[in-house]
């Protein structure tokens, strides 16, 4: 099993220790910003340092590039090459000519900032720096000045000779988790802890028949919701440490700018190609259409009303076999979290894998018939359900509400078709000395190990382990026919009778439905109607029948209905001998009191 536990904590002592030099700038922002402020600093200032000192050696070569460019239209590839990284600054100034002219710092610091390529001044405006810069130059309370400065000492050098593409990587992952966990309430929105993370990436491997073909792992992997795209590094991390030589392309979509704005500069500070981070509504406006994936690994919004794309999803849902979303209805627009999976599913190969975050109510909500309802039956007739595992309480920053992770594969290996995996770890964490948030609990590696050493094993069973702390670890799995999730709703009708009780026949000689006495009746998809019929209602209703064209297929997880456990109720007796205990204690100690008091 994989054993990345560091990462997991603070993705290696040496990372840490250098973020939280960087972090210190904080300090000079203290004051007129609220710590939950400090990252619209931080963030931005880490990115243009970064890129500051990659092209430090290749400065001039820029400079003269762009002179000798100049009078051509399009020059951005004369000048990359120049810096010999995909961006570049054709500015005169760097952090150290920036610090010494402190009376023009505003001026100069965006004139250095408007030297940018394209790609990086999107960032910047995704993230809305400029009203940073703004704030940050208020003559009331000068900060920029300080701010450069503290960028420009030694523990802010950020050159690639010192910090490896990689290693950055994870510092400024490291810098993005600290301004999430400042947040506290909103910080889910946007960041899905490690933890996690890795048992979605270690679920996904599990999944993936197919992940040692060839000489080398060679995947592409896909979030369609990637927030500042940690899942996308976390599952490449993870593939490479399966294999130094890994080919991993990461893709990702995302539509809140400031968020976009840190997943597009991660990509560039870890040497990876920008383009494929997209910024849009998934839903609405599908950056990837065409595209198919080998992974796709997401954690969307559930709960958040799909109402603002209602439009484009319709359109889309109405055309020749429904686009992203070929089921027979769309869900309520209260909640679009169900959507994702359509659209999660629309972008595998034929033979790919997703793992998706959900909270409960995708496993029960709707009617036979619902848009829920299609797509559950969509997804379990189509064979595409592998596994659903109940992560534990507490797990994440902005919700302590029941979690789990669905796991599809596009292409089942043969021992778990025509089956769905319920995997219980709701009682598989550790808890933390300190929460963050309503994050009170981490799913820690002998957690994880458990978890994924129960998918694997692919049947019913209790798995038993040892916390670092002690405490003990339970996994529970039930093995289950996807048949067994579908039932007929059918409906029961009963007839008009008389004063005797006989049914009252119309002209034909038919009995008529006494819409009043009118019933539904779930029968599982594994039994006969009319037998259940016979033996389940016909002895307490012997005129009933069933009305054939009323008929719905539908499908529902029952999870806890799976794994309850009856808890015998305490005898009759013994609640009656406790409460004369307590009656008698009671007395003893009124008689007592009273007593004192005389």
């Amino acid at each position: 099993m994989l054993n990345s536990d560091k990462l997991i904590k603070a993705v290696g002592a040496n990372i840490q220790e250098k973020a939280s030099l960087i972090w210190a700038a904080a300090d000079t922002l203290r004051g007129p910003y609220k710590p939950h402020e400090y990252g619209l600093v931080i963030l931005p200032m880490t990115i243009i340092k970064r890129f500051n000192d990659c092209l430090a050696p290749t400065h001039d070569a820029v400079l003269a590039a762009a002179e000798k460019y100049k009078a051509l239209a399009v020059k951005d590839g004369f000048l990359r090459d120049a810096s010999g990284y995909p961006f570049y600054n054709t500015s005169k100034f760097t952090f150290e000519k920036l610090k010494a002219d402190p009376e023009n710092i505003e001026d100069n610091f965006r004139d250095y900032l408007n030297g940018f390529s394209d790609n990086v001044q999107d960032i910047l405006t995704r993230m809305k720096f400029s009203d940073q810069i703004e704030r940050l130059s208020d003559p009331d309370a000068p900060l920029l000045y300080q701010v450069v400065c503290d960028f420009c000492k030694p523990q802010a050098d950020m050159t690639p000779d010192k910090i490896k593409a990689v290693d950055m990587g994870y510092i400024f992952e490291n810098l993005i988790q600290r301004f999430s966990e400042s947040y506290n309430e909103d910080a889910g929105a946007h960041f899905t802890s490690r933890d996690i993370v890795y048992v979605m990436t270690d679920l996904l491997i599990q999944a993936d028949p197919h992940v040692f073909d060839g000489e080398r792992i060679t995947k592409t992997v896909y979030d369609q919701a990637m927030g500042t795209s940690q899942m996308l590094g976390c599952t490449e991390e993870r593939l490479r440490q399966l294999d130094a030589e890994a080919r991993v392309t990461c893709y990702g979509q995302e539509f809140n700018p400031f968020t976009f704005g840190i997943a597009k500069a991660s990509a560039l500070i870890r040497g990876k190609d920008d383009t494929n981070m997209r910024f849009g509504d998934t839903l609405s406006a599908d950056k990837f259409e065409g595209f198919k994936f080998d992974y796709c690994i997401s954690n969307p919004p559930f709960g958040d009303p799909w109402n603002p794309q209602a439009a484009a999803v319709e359109k889309e849902f109405k055309t020749a076999g429904g686009g992203r979303f070929p089921v027979e209805k769309l869900p309520a627009k209260g909640d679009g979290q169900m959507l994702f999976v359509l659209n999660g599913l629309s972008k595998l190969k034929d033979d790919g894998v997703m793992a998706i975050i959900q909270d409960a109510s995708p496993l029960y909500k709707g009617k036979p018939g619902s848009g829920e309802d299609s797509i559950r039956r969509y997804v379990l007739e189509n064979d595409y359900l592998d596994a659903i595992v109940q992560l534990p309480c507490d797990s994440f920053y902005n919700t302590g509400i029941a979690t789990y992770v669905w796991l599809f594969s596009k292409a089942k290996v043969p021992e778990h078709r025509d089956h769905v995996l319920l995997i219980d770890a709701s009682q598989c964490f550790e808890k933390r000395r300190k929460g963050i948030g309503d994050k009170k609990n981490d799913i820690t590696k002998s957690s994880r190990d458990l978890i994924v050493q129960a998918y694997s094993e692919y049947r019913d069973g209790t798995w038993v382990g040892d916390g670092s702390n002690g405490q003990e670890l339970t996994v529970e799995a039930r093995l289950m026919q996807t048949v067994e999730f579908g039932f007929n709703r059918v409906v029961v009708e009963a007839p008009v009778v008389d004063e005797d009780g006989e049914p009252i026949l119309n002209k034909r000689g038919k009995m008529q439905a006494d819409k009043a006495k009118e019933d539904t009746e779930d029968i599982p998809l594994t039994q006969d109607i009319d037998a259940y019929i016979e033996r389940e209602v016909r002895p307490y209703n012997k005129h009933a029948w069933v009305d054939k064209k009323k008929t719905k297929v539908g499908y529902t997880i029952p999870f806890t209905r799976v794994f309850y456990k009856y808890t015998e109720l305490e005898p009759a007796d013994e609640i009656a001998k406790r409460i004369l205990e307590h009656e008698k204690t009671l007395e003893r100690n009124l008689e007592a009191l009273f007593g004192e008091v005389r």
